[in-house]
């Protein structure tokens, strides 16, 4: 698990540094990284370094001194001033100054760009100028290797405004929003984390790794059966949307489930076609999905507060989102993408997408439940006001099924005695992981299907038995 840290924070940690350690040359710390990561990008050719007047173009511009020892580095002064020793170290260790005109026609033999113009002070855009720049070396494809954050970014949001788009991001310490949020993660590139020596506190926002996944998963033991696993019921789709049920089904499955019980309405010979190991009908459980694929229904308050009476943990996914009883909803997870949470909360989907850490958190708190925000970037929320950003996955999962699949998969993990907000978080992240080891336009209920794979990847459990 990785803490994210806001500029604030960041700050913070900076300052305690200074005071118990003056001796920490933090800056010299950075630019080694920045060197090194520019390195290995490309480890010849020229070099051009966008340097702005603070310590982000400081650290640019040491860096620049490391590397104009080995190869050609151009530095090009954006508003005239810089980091004094910096600029010393850099051209004394034969870096050549150019100006903005220059740097622009340097880009056609160009090998890596670091973008060390503003850090993580900056507002929101970049100055004409700087913004030419670099539309220049977007239009040119060239490497751009931005210093904490690229610069037109707002370290603190996911948000896009005018920027740099980089390839490669070497940042310090521990990721800030802009680079686990999109849209603005897609312009900061690969993410190197360079440790600087900063002591980092427990933050109320984070981002799940593959390894915490793998250290989560409710693997079974030689004294598991199927109860012990953990059964879940899922009330799923409808004659309408009988692929919803399916789907569901095909998460929790896939997921592990002890055992499935189906009480939805979509056809039961239907699912027994797909799925044989499904039961029709109630019994014990002890979890239940609610909501996948319902559409138009006249009962759905009594559905969904069928599952509060029985005091059973519930994933509420879509229409279910709208009968939600009265109470705190605690041990549940709700499922909503930005228009349902919008509709939840009575503003626009525009605000949901410009403000999701406040939206998602705001309905968790008074609502008591775990909220899982689907999306580009998902976040889980939980009534205490932390938040953890699920493994982040590729585009290709954006497609219609693919949130029936994963209500069931968290199902399937509050069924095996997962806190809601656990089951959020690895629902979310082993589909993407699935995803990413899986590349390819592969319909949500194909994922499904290579999902134990990946979780027996990830486990890693060896077999008990000796080979005779």
């Amino acid at each position: 698990m990785r803490q994210i840290l806001t500029s604030a924070q960041l700050r913070a940690a900076e300052r305690h540094i200074f005071d118990t350690r003056p001796d920490v040359d933090l800056m010299s710390l950075a630019a080694r990284e920045v060197a090194r990561v520019t390195d290995l990008v490309e480890p010849t050719g020229k070099v051009i370094v966008a340097v702005g007047p603070g310590n982000n173009g400081g650290d640019g511009l040491f860096a620049a001194a490391l590397l104009a020892e080995h190869r050609p580095v151009l530095l090009w002064l954006v508003n005239g001033r810089a980091h004094e020793e910096g600029l010393i170290a850099a051209v004394v260790a034969g870096a050549q100054e150019v100006d903005a005109v220059s740097a622009i026609g340097a880009l056609a033999d160009c090998a890596v760009v670091i973008d060390a113009f503003t850090g993580l002070g900056s507002r929101p855009g970049l100055p004409p100028q700087v913004a030419t720049f670099a539309a220049a070396c977007e239009a040119q494809a060239v490497q751009v290797v931005a210093v904490d954050l690229p610069s037109g970014l707002d370290a603190d949001l996911g948000r896009v405004s005018t920027s740099f788009q980089a390839t490669h991001t070497v940042t310090f310490a521990a990721p800030k929003p802009c680079h686990v949020q999109q849209p603005a993660a897609a312009r900061c590139g690969r993410i190197h984390i360079a440790d600087i020596g900063l002591d980092i506190q427990e933050t109320n926002q984070r981002i799940a790794e593959e390894a915490d996944i793998a250290g989560w998963w409710p693997s079974p033991d030689e004294g598991s059966d199927k109860y012990s696993r953990g059964v879940v019921t899922l009330d799923t789709g409808s004659e309408s949307y009988p692929g919803a049920a399916l789907l569901s089904c095909a998460g929790a499955l896939h997921a592990g489930a002890g055992m499935v019980r189906y009480t939805g309405r979509a056809p039961s010979g239907l699912i027994l076609s797909r799925f044989p190991s499904v039961v029709i009908g109630d019994g014990r459980a002890e979890a239940t999905v609610l909501g996948s694929g319902w559409g138009d229904t006249d009962n759905a308050a009594s559905r969904v507060e069928w599952a509060k009476l029985h005091n059973l943990p519930a994933v509420v996914d879509a229409d279910a989102l709208y009968s939600l009883p009265r109470g705190r909803l605690d041990g549940w997870l709700l499922t909503p993408h930005a228009g349902e949470l919008a509709r939840l909360l009575g503003c626009t989907r525009a605000h949901v997408e410009a403000e999701p850490l406040a939206c998602v958190r705001e309905v968790s708190r008074t609502s008591g439940a775990a909220v899982l925000l689907k999306g580009a970037t998902q976040y889980v929320a939980e009534p205490s006001g932390r938040v953890t950003l699920a493994v982040r996955g590729p585009a290709w999962t954006a497609r219609a099924g693919s949130g029936d699949v994963l209500a069931g998969i968290c199902g399937a993990l509050l069924a095996a005695g997962l806190p809601a907000w656990k089951a959020g978080v690895m629902g979310a992240s082993i589909q993407a992981i699935t995803a990413g080891r899986n590349p390819g336009p592969y319909t949500p209920d194909e994922l499904s299907a290579r999902m134990p794979s990946t979780i027996a990847e990830l486990v890693g459990q060896p077999s008990s038995v000796s080979p005779t």
